[in-house]
C-alpha cells in the first residue's frame, strides 16, 4: 500500500511539473491595448490565439505613450522586457532591429497579405509584421469655418490659401487655426511630413531617408521656416509646447477650441473619432499644402504622407519567440483586422477587410486619396536620434531660443553622427 501511496504522488508530482513545462505567459507591450476603442480587437486576437493554445496566456501591458521608448529600451538592453511589443513603423522601429527576430522564412505565408513592410525592414531583411497603415491629414471643422466667413466646401488646397483661411480665423478672434500639441515634441513630426510630402521630390525623400539630404538644404530647412513662421503668425495657440499632442490637443480641437488639427488617418486622431465628436456633417478633410511645391507635383494638388503605422516584433531574447511570432500573426490576421477597422476605424495593413460599410464623408474621401496622393511619411525615414533631437529643437523654435539656420546646424550634426 505503501508503494502504491508513492507512485501515485510521484505521478501526480511529475504531471504538474508536466503542466508547468508546458504552460507559458505571452507578455505583450503596447499604448493602445486598454483603450475602449481597440479592446474588442485585443480581445479577439487573444481568443483567438488562447483557444488553439489553452495552455498559453497572453498578457497585454500597456505602457504610457509618452514614455514607451525609454520603457523599451532600458528593459531591451537588459536582455529582457516583453516577448512581443509594438512599434512606429520607420525610425523607431528601425532602430531597434538589433533587439528582435528576424522574420523573413517564417513570414512567407502571410507576406503577400499585407502591406506597409518597408517601414519594418531594411536591407538585411525583415523584422516586424505590420499592423496598420497611417497617415496625416488635416482635419477643419465646418461649422468653425462658416461662423468666419469661410466657405465650408472649400477647404485650401493652396499654401495661399491655408495662409487666407487662417487669417479669416484670426480676425473672427474666438479660436486658434491651428491646435497644436508638441509637449512631447510630436508636434514637429506631424508638421515635418506632412509639409515635405508635397514639397519634396522623390529623389529628395529619398535622399533625406539615406542622410543625404541635409536638414541646412534649402528643402528641408524651408519646413522649419514655415514652422517658425506660422507660429509667429498666430496660427497656434499659445502654450503648444505645454500641451500633449495625446490626446489633449485633439479632445480640444473637438470641443470646438480650433478650426484645424493635422491629425490621423487611422484609429486614433482621426476621421471616426472627429465624426463622433463634431458630427460627420461638422468634420471636414483636407490635405495639408505647402509653401513650396515640388517639380515632379502641382500647385493645388497636395500629396499626404502615408505609411506602413504600427507593427509587432518579436524580443530575440525571448524564451517564446515561436509563440510570440504565431500571436503577432494572429494580431494581422482578417478576423481581428476588421474588428479594429470597424470599432476603431483603423486601416489595417491586411487587404482582405472590407471597407464598403464606411459611411463617413471624411472617411471616403481619405480612403479616395490612398490610391492615388500617398508619398513618404518623411519623419519616420530619419534615425531615431534625430527624431530625438528635432522634439528638442522644435520647442525651442516655438519658444523663439534658437534660430531656424541654428537648428539646423545642430540637425546636421546628429544626422552625420546618425549615418556614421
Amino acid at each position: 500500500m505503501l508503494k502504491t501511496i508513492k507512485a501515485l504522488m510521484m505521478g501526480a508530482s511529475l504531471a504538474v511539473i508536466a503542466g508547468q513545462a508546458l504552460s507559458a505567459e505571452l507578455t505583450v507591450w503596447d499604448w493602445k491595448s486598454g483603450d475602449p476603442a481597440t479592446a474588442s480587437y485585443y480581445q479577439k486576437a487573444k481568443e483567438l490565439f488562447e483557444a488553439k493554445h489553452p495552455d498559453v496566456t497572453v498578457n497585454y501591458v500597456m505602457q504610457p505613450n509618452d514614455q514607451y521608448y525609454t520603457l523599451l529600451g532600458t528593459a531591451l538592453s537588459s536582455n529582457s522586457g516583453p516577448d512581443l511589443f509594438l512599434m512606429n513603423g520607420g525610425a523607431q522601429a528601425k532602430a531597434r532591429f538589433p533587439a528582435l527576430v528576424k522574420l523573413d522564412d517564417k513570414v512567407a505565408d502571410i507576406k503577400a497579405d499585407l502591406v506597409g513592410w518597408e517601414e519594418f525592414s531594411d536591407a538585411s531583411g525583415v523584422y516586424a509584421i505590420p499592423l496598420s497603415i497611417q497617415g496625416f491629414v488635416v482635419y477643419y471643422n465646418k461649422k468653425l469655418y462658416q461662423d468666419a466667413g469661410l466657405d465650408p466646401a472649400k477647404p485650401p488646397k493652396t499654401w495661399a490659401e491655408l495662409s487666407k483661411m487662417c487669417e479669416a480665423i484670426k480676425t473672427k478672434g474666438e479660436v486658434p487655426c491651428f491646435a497644436m500639441g508638441n509637449k512631447e515634441g510630436f508636434g514637429i513630426e506631424f508638421w515635418f511630413s506632412a509639409l515635405a510630402a508635397t514639397q519634396w521630390t522623390a529623389q529628395e525623400q529619398a535622399d533625406f531617408a539615406a542622410g543625404k539630404l541635409k536638414w541646412s538644404s534649402e528643402p528641408v530647412k524651408s519646413i522649419l521656416q514655415a514652422w517658425v513662421d506660422a507660429n509667429k503668425a498666430g496660427w497656434f495657440p499659445q502654450g503648444a509646447n505645454s500641451t500633449s499632442k495625446f490626446m489633449d490637443e485633439y479632445e480640444g480641437f473637438m470641443r470646438g477650441e480650433a478650426a484645424n488639427t493635422i491629425g490621423l488617418i487611422s484609429d486614433v486622431a482621426h476621421w471616426k473619432q472627429f465624426d463622433e465628436f463634431l458630427g460627420p456633417e461638422n468634420d471636414g478633410v483636407y490635405i495639408m499644402p505647402s509653401p513650396k511645391v515640388a517639380s515632379d507635383k502641382t500647385e493645388g494638388q497636395p500629396k499626404f504622407p502615408l505609411s506602413g503605422g504600427i507593427g509587432y516584433g518579436v524580443n530575440k531574447a525571448s524564451p517564446n519567440a515561436d509563440l510570440a511570432l504565431e500571436f503577432a500573426k494572429v494580431l494581422a490576421s482578417a478576423e481581428p483586422a476588421q474588428i479594429f477597422f470597424n470599432d476603431a476605424g483603423a486601416i489595417s495593413s491586411n487587404s482582405k477587410i472590407d471597407t464598403k460599410g464606411v459611411k463617413s464623408p471624411a472617411g471616403l474621401e481619405i480612403l479616395g486619396w490612398m490610391a492615388s496622393s500617398g508619398a513618404p511619411t518623411a519623419h519616420t525615414n530619419s534615425s531615431a536620434k534625430e527624431l530625438e533631437e528635432i522634439h528638442r529643437v522644435s520647442q525651442l523654435l516655438l519658444n523663439g531660443e534658437t534660430t531656424v539656420d541654428e537648428a539646423a546646424a545642430r540637425m546636421d550634426a546628429v544626422q552625420a553622427d546618425a549615418h556614421k
